[in-house]
């Protein structure tokens, strides 16, 4: 069983800045993929950012590409997510997820493990 806690999000005005974090706990996360969902109210889920087992590769939504970096520390079981330059489009709920499913990684359908959630809320 893998728990998965996410931080860091709040409130901020337009053009800035937000990291957040997303521990796991109960099962080591250095062998998945992992990845950032978020969902606005009415909206679906969508897929944001993920990361490869080791680091080495990460994958962005067009949404957020240039913007949003993320990253993991295997070391501390932890993944982020830096975001510069926020939106008011980018206000949601964001997610953390570990991988299962091995086709399509932006379908949250591939997703087995996830955190609760931590508001981002952008405003102009």
């Amino acid at each position: 069983q893998v728990q998965l806690v996410e931080s860091g999000g709040g409130l901020v005005q337009a053009g800035g800045s937000l990291r957040l974090s997303c521990v796991a706990s109960g099962r080591t996360l250095s062998r998945s993929f992992m990845a950032w969902f978020r969902q606005a109210p009415g909206k679906e889920r969508e897929f944001a950012a993920a990361i490869s087992w080791s680091g080495g590769t990460s994958y962005y939504a067009d949404s957020v590409k240039g913007r949003f970096t993320i990253s993991r520390d295997n070391a501390k079981n932890t993944v982020y997510l830096e975001m510069n330059s926020l939106k008011p489009e980018d206000t949601a709920v964001y997610y953390c997820a570990r991988r299962r499913g091995s086709y399509d990684y932006t379908s949250f359908r591939e997703y087995d493990y996830w955190g609760q959630g931590t508001q981002v809320t952008v405003s102009s």
